[in-house]
């Protein structure tokens, strides 16, 4: 029996072809996460320590220059702090929180991709399932129950679309959880990070 993926495709009926295409977009998102979570690309030890050593000995022009040269999402939430060091505290929290916002938004980006993936392809397997029983019926009640044979497409292809909707939604879900748990981990370390920041700088009272 012939198990290439182009035969099972075709004999799986037309839902086949979305199932296949949220295969493809959970597996690149996937991967872009994993690739964007990095720690060195949002919260890099190295950087951290550094900048909290030039802050520990006043040397806000240096921590500023670290900053302004890494990209990572940790030093835009630093870099923006020591730009208005000075200020009232209340202001530097403000611009804090605000950065940090958008850095959190970023990180949890194209994540809910995976979660609707995950909820979409076993739905679109189960609609083969009641397409591929559809066409077995109409077939049993024109040829009748006689000759096996002519109710096999029917059946193959409902019981293909229900294997593939899974196959593509369990992997989804335990990247989607994955991924998630890493995004809230380093967002939860930023926000830590942060407030070590707001108590080590020299803001002033509103």
């Amino acid at each position: 029996m012939n198990f290439l993926l182009p035969d099972l495709i075709v004999r799986g009926g037309w839902l086949m072809y979305p199932i296949f295409l949220c295969s493809v977009i959970a597996l690149g998102f996937f991967i872009e996460r994993l690739f964007k979570l990095r720690r060195t690309r949002v919260l890099p030890r190295d950087l951290v320590q550094n900048v909290g050593d030039l802050i520990a000995r006043r040397k806000y022009a240096d921590a500023i220059y670290l900053c302004q040269g890494h990209p990572s999402a940790i030093a835009r939430i630093y870099l923006a702090a020591l730009r208005i060091n000075g200020q009232p505290r209340q202001a530097i929290k403000e611009v804090v929180q605000e950065v940090g916002r958008r850095e959190a938004a970023e990180l949890e980006k194209y994540v809910p991709v995976l979660s609707t993936v995950a909820s979409i392809a076993p739905l679109l397997g189960l609609l083969g399932t009641v397409s591929g029983m559809i066409k077995t019926f109409d077939l049993i009640s024109y040829y009748g129950v006689g000759n096996p044979g002519t109710l096999a497409a029917g059946i193959s292809e409902a019981l293909l679309t229900t294997a593939a909707g899974l196959s593509v939604a369990i992997p989804t879900l335990v990247g989607y959880r994955y991924v998630a748990g890493k995004a809230d981990s380093l967002i939860m370390e930023m926000e830590e990070h942060s407030i070590m920041l707001l108590e080590s700088l020299k803001g002033g009272e509103a």
